[in-house]
């Protein structure tokens, strides 16, 4: 199997393991012997769990879910609305008020099984009293440009927000399983679309430290509403919780070690670095390059042929205005400069099947990309600076497009020493 060919069977396996099917089967809730189910949830791949959801469920089905525009699928009695992502607009805000709406008025006897996926937070924007759309659309903008842990973004997201930090979930009587495919490093179910219907015990005073931590310039209206009580999430200890619960059914974990199966069946040995990875992109990749050279040039740590698998979230600082591409094809430029000239081949994508805003995953490079890059005049360094990866891998016909996957364990990574 040629290079590309096995680090693409490699993500394909990946994306696999991450259907939600499966792991709605392992955790599917006993349905209420007197009450109804509904169906409410939000994500890049919620029309998917929801249609996965139908094949299984053993009765009556109703309810709502959000997706991203495109990102929607044949369901029987779910219905999908579709959002904007990564910016929020006013679909998204009605969307919102769609799913409050959908709850309200159910009753202890019955089920609410909640959808949550990577991608929920911009598609389900609230606004607390006095703050508008625009506002939400601006602190989004202002975190994705700040360089920021998805950790800590959405510390300050649920605290600026109607909906998010188990807002959602606070909002009905009846009992909430929460089913969640984890796209943030570490799988912190709380984390995951800031929270909707999963309380964490973080406060306005965490978000007020992170905003001032990374420097972020909220308007005014903003972090003088943070400074008020009415900020506050509830607390998981809240007797509004009681009976809850929520499963982690994806995982970036279990993706990496099905990628890992694919490469032994061909004579590679995997080696999983962590599928917790956080920090700026292009330093990630240096460090990635570094232990990639290593074995490349010395035959250590690992011997050859080896592929070195890592996921989690990276982060890009925008430093340019204008430039294209997300933070897998950031990663990839950078690995690109530092491995030139070295028998390694790799591919960063997204497993959702967007990077950034773009239509690509990601992109695949390997020890001819500088070479082949500085042949048609482009500046990779210059690109790297200018936030500019999208221009770089088009230009050399290096961007991987496989279109919306229906899951997302977030950042998948394979470095591929011969």
């Amino acid at each position: 199997m040629k290079d590309r060919e096995l680090l693409e069977a490699m993500f394909a396996e990946a994306v696999k393991a991450a259907e939600p099917i499966n792991g709605i089967k392992k955790h599917l809730p006993t349905p209420p012997p007197n009450g109804r189910t509904v169906v409410i949830g939000a994500g890049k791949g919620a029309a998917q769990m929801a249609a996965a959801l139908e094949q299984v469920w053993p009765g009556d089905l109703s309810g709502v879910v959000v997706t991203r525009y495109g990102y929607g699928c044949a369901t029987q009695s779910i219905e999908i609305i579709e959002a904007a992502h990564p910016v929020p607009d006013a679909a998204g805000l009605a969307a919102s008020e769609r799913l409050f709406a959908t709850i309200a008025d159910l009753k202890e006897d019955d089920l609410v099984i909640a959808l949550i996926c990577g991608g929920g937070s911009a598609l389900l924007p609230a606004p607390p009293q006095g703050l508008t759309l625009d506002d939400e659309i601006k602190l989004n903008e202002i975190l994705l440009a700040s360089g920021a842990p998805i950790s800590a973004m959405n510390v300050v997201r649920k605290h600026l927000s109607r909906i998010k930090g188990g807002r959602l979930g606070a909002a009905t009587r009846a009992r909430v399983v929460s089913l969640i495919v984890s796209d943030i490093p570490g799988d912190y179910p709380a984390f995951v679309a800031s929270g909707p219907t999963v309380p964490d015990p973080s406060t306005r005073h965490d978000a007020l430290e992170i905003v001032e931590q990374y420097k972020l310039q909220l308007p005014p209206p903003m972090m003088e509403y943070l400074k008020t009580p009415d900020a506050d999430a509830p607390h998981p200890d809240d007797a509004c919780f009681a009976g809850h619960e929520h499963f982690i059914i994806a995982s970036a974990a279990v993706s990496l070690e099905a990628a890992a199966e694919v490469a032994r069946r061909q004579g590679v040995t995997p080696y999983i670095l962590s599928d917790a990875i956080e920090g700026e992109a292009r330093d990630v990749a240096m460090v990635h390059a570094a232990i990639a050279r290593e074995v490349s040039q010395r035959k250590r740590p690992f011997a050859k042929p080896a592929v070195l698998l890592s996921g989690g979230e990276t982060t890009v600082t925008l430093r340019a205005k204008g430039g294209k591409g997300g933070r897998n094809g950031e990663f990839a430029l950078a690995l690109a400069l530092a491995i030139d000239g070295e028998t390694i081949s790799a591919l960063a994508a997204d497993t959702d099947g967007i990077d950034g805003s773009e239509k690509n995953a990601g992109a695949f490079v390997d020890g001819t990309t500088a070479r082949r890059l500085r042949a048609t005049r482009l500046n990779g360094r210059q690109l790297l600076a200018d936030n500019n990866s999208y221009h770089c891998f088009s230009a050399l016909g290096d961007l991987f497009v496989t279109g919306p996957t229906g899951t997302n364990v977030n950042d998948f990574r394979a470095i591929l020493i011969r």
